[in-house]
């Protein structure tokens, strides 16, 4: 099945292009974990300690950031003009899944975006870059793969 909106790949589809990343962590005895992410130090805790995002919070980041550059990398390919893209999430999370009550999942439930690119390009050529970003993004593809209902607004506004 070949979709002609979707944008064509960016690397031969027919060779393997692996890659690994890597994180280290130390946690001591806490709810508080430094991990080094290549030269980056990223800090999690929870809310009562609030040395850092919680683990939950740093995943919603990481679903705003994989937005970021996935929408750059298919407006890059499709030659679409924006000149930024403000970026919203909410997730829900029942608390008794994490603390251990059986049946209760201990991630979300729920994950509610509201994207807004500042563009002139037309609706046409906007709904096909969010097509093309709602299919490549590797971190909205996890959450939609653990069965957690991802709802995104996508707005296109005058830069």
């Amino acid at each position: 099945m070949n979709d002609p909106d979707l944008l064509a790949p960016s690397v031969d589809p027919n060779k393997q292009a692996l890659g690994i990343r890597r994180v280290i962590a130390r946690n001591e005895a806490s709810t508080r974990s430094v991990m080094m992410v290549r030269d980056h130090v990223v800090i999690t805790d929870e809310k009562e300690s609030n040395t850092g995002p919680t683990p939950l919070e740093m995943t919603l980041s990481s679903l705003l950031g994989c937005e970021g550059v996935i929408i750059n990398r298919c407006a890059e390919a499709m030659k679409f003009s924006y000149t930024a893209v403000d970026m919203e999430g909410d997730g829900e999370v029942d608390q008794r899944g994490s603390r251990g009550v059986q049946g209760v999942r201990p991630y979300f439930n729920w994950v509610k975006l509201k994207i807004r690119v500042h563009t002139d390009e037309t609706q046409e050529r906007f709904d096909r870059l969010t097509k093309n970003v709602e299919y490549r993004c590797p971190v909205m593809n996890l959450f939609k793969s653990a069965d957690v209902d991802v709802m995104i607004q996508w707005e296109r506004v005058a830069p």
